[in-house]
C-alpha cells in the first residue's frame, strides 16, 4: 500500500470519526482545520466517502448542505427511523406551517403582513413556531414600513437537502393561473 492511499484511508477515517461526533453541520473548511489537510483534498475525500457509502448500500450517507457535511440516515430508512426517533409522537409541522413557510421561501425577504396577505390569515403564531424551529428568521427591516424581514435559515435548506435557495423548485408549473396572482406589498 502506498503512502498516498494509506493517507488517504487515514484522512477519510478521521473525517469518518468527526462527522460521528458532531451534532451539526461542519463546514469544509473547518474540518480542514482540523485535520491540517487543504481543503480541496478534504472535499475529495468527503465526496469519496459519501459515494462508497452510497455504493455499498449503507444504512446513513454523508451530505454537503448549505451549513457543511453531515451524516443522515438514508431515505429508505425514513420510516423506521421516524417509529423510533419520535415513538408515535408527531414532529411534523402543520399545513399553515408549510404554507407560510412556503411564502417566506419563495417571496424572501419578506414581512409578516405580506404572508398575512397571501395567506389570507394572521400567521403571528405559526411564524413563532418556525422562528422557534430555527427554519426562518429576521433578515432585516423594510425600510419603507419598517416591518420586521423574514428568510429561511441554512437550517431551513438543510432539512430540505438544497445547498442554495437556487435549488427550489419552480413554483409556478404547480399553480394554474399562477401569473394571475397579485404581487402583494410588504406591509
Amino acid at each position: 500500500m502506498t503512502t498516498g492511499i494509506l493517507m488517504t484511508n487515514k484522512l477519510a477515517a478521521t473525517l469518518e470519526a468527526l462527522l460521528i461526533v458532531a451534532d451539526a453541520p461542519v463546514p469544509t473548511e473547518r474540518l480542514a482545520a482540523v485535520v491540517e489537510r487543504p481543503a480541496v483534498e478534504v472535499t475529495d475525500a468527503l465526496t469519496s466517502l459519501a459515494a462508497g457509502y452510497v455504493d455499498v448500500g449503507r444504512g446513513f450517507e454523508l451530505r454537503q448542505g448549505a451549513q457543511g457535511w453531515r451524516l443522515y440516515s438514508a431515505p429508505e430508512f425514513d420510516d423506521v427511523i421516524a417509529r423510533f426517533v419520535l415513538d408515535g409522537a408527531s414532529a411534523r409541522l402543520s399545513q399553515a406551517a408549510l404554507e407560510t413557510l412556503a411564502v417566506i421561501a419563495y417571496r424572501q425577504p419578506v414581512s409578516r403582513g405580506a404572508v398575512s396577505a397571501v395567506r389570507g390569515v394572521n400567521v403571528d403564531g405559526v411564524v413563532r413556531t418556525l422562528l422557534a424551529r430555527n427554519l426562518i428568521a429576521e433578515v432585516g427591516t423594510d425600510p419603507a414600513s419598517g416591518a420586521t424581514l423574514f428568510g429561511t435559515t441554512p437550517e431551513f435548506l438543510d432539512r430540505l437537502g438544497l445547498t442554495t435557495l437556487d435549488a427550489l423548485p419552480p413554483l409556478a408549473p404547480h399553480l394554474p393561473g399562477a401569473e394571475d396572482v397579485p404581487n402583494f406589498p410588504d406591509a
